[in-house]
This record gives structure tokens, C-alpha cells and sequence, in this order.
């Protein structure tokens, strides 16, 4: 993720949304774990939408931010919004983990 961000910065402005970046460059040395993270995150969220890129979502329709205690928090907008709330669900969970070379994520919907 270090080498995309850096060799292509249309790729982050392109993925990520203005808070996601202003976020993950906020980290310093380590910015790109964060990336990778969110990146992880949003295929996750793809999942657990049970779709794929397909059907007219953007990058920027899905995107991580934090809750005030700083735990990891989903957000859809646009496009996977309405595929969200098609599903029934009345929550969103997300766990997310990133080392130096490898970034996890997890999306669970929640039905009442």
C-alpha cells in the first residue's frame, strides 16, 4: 500500500474519502498501514453486502471512521447505503487489524 499511495496518489483520492485520508496521513510513518486497513475494510463491507464491485458502488460509498472512544466505526453512503439498508440490517460491526505487512477486517450486519 505504501508503494500505491506513493507512486500513484490519484489511487488514495480515488479510494478514499477526504476524512479517510486526512485520517491515515495524520499517522505519520505508519500511514500506509492505515490505508491498507481501510482497503481491507471496504472489501469486507463488500462481502458482507454480498456483493461485489459490481452494481454501481463507489470506493468512496463505503467508508471507515471512529466512534468517540476511537473504536473502528462503517459508514455507507450512496449506492451500498441502499444495498445496506435492502439487507434489513440495523447495525454494522467492524473489527479491523493491520501490522507492517498485513491488514485484516472483518464487516458483520447485525438484524434485529
Amino acid at each position: 500500500m505504501r508503494e500505491t499511495v506513493a507512486r500513484t496518489p490519484r489511487f488514495a483520492e480515488r479510494v478514499f474519502t477526504e476524512a479517510e485520508r486526512a485520517y491515515c496521513e495524520s499517522r505519520g510513518a505508519v500511514a500506509a498501514q492505515h490505508y491498507a486497513a481501510r482497503f481491507a475494510a471496504k472489501e469486507a463491507a463488500l462481502k458482507a453486502l454480498q456483493t461485489g464491485w459490481s452494481g454501481g458502488i463507489s470506493w468512496q460509498d463505503i467508508e471507515v471512521t471512529a466512534k468517540e472512544s476511537g473504536a473502528p466505526m462503517i459508514l455507507f453512503h450512496g449506492r451500498a447505503r441502499e444495498l445496506y439498508e435492502a439487507t434489513g440490517a440495523t447495525a454494522a460491526h467492524i473489527s479491523i487489524a493491520h501490522t507492517t505487512e498485513h491488514a485484516i477486517a472483518e464487516v458483520v450486519l447485525e438484524k434485529d
